[in-house]
């Protein structure tokens, strides 16, 4: 989330330095669009691990109720 904000600061930023003639915001407002790039893929990588890890965690579970299931019919 946190990222998308970043994205939108930087275009309005970009575009201010734009309109007012300056390039040192209009540079400010490119970087903070890359860096909201930059954090909305790392939240999204984040956010795969997550899932991922708790699909594993899933199975695993499945593996160990199997196993108590069948020594507990011995």
């Amino acid at each position: 989330m946190r990222g998308s904000a970043e994205v939108v600061k930087g275009r309005i930023e970009e575009a201010a330095g734009t309109l007012v003639g300056s390039d040192k915001l209009k540079g400010k407002g490119k970087r903070d669009q890359a860096a909201g790039h930059v954090r909305q893929a790392t939240e999204a990588g984040v956010r795969h691990a997550k899932e991922s890890a708790n699909h594993i965690v899933e199975k695993a579970r499945e593996v160990a109720q199997k196993v108590v299931e069948k020594a507990q019919k011995k």
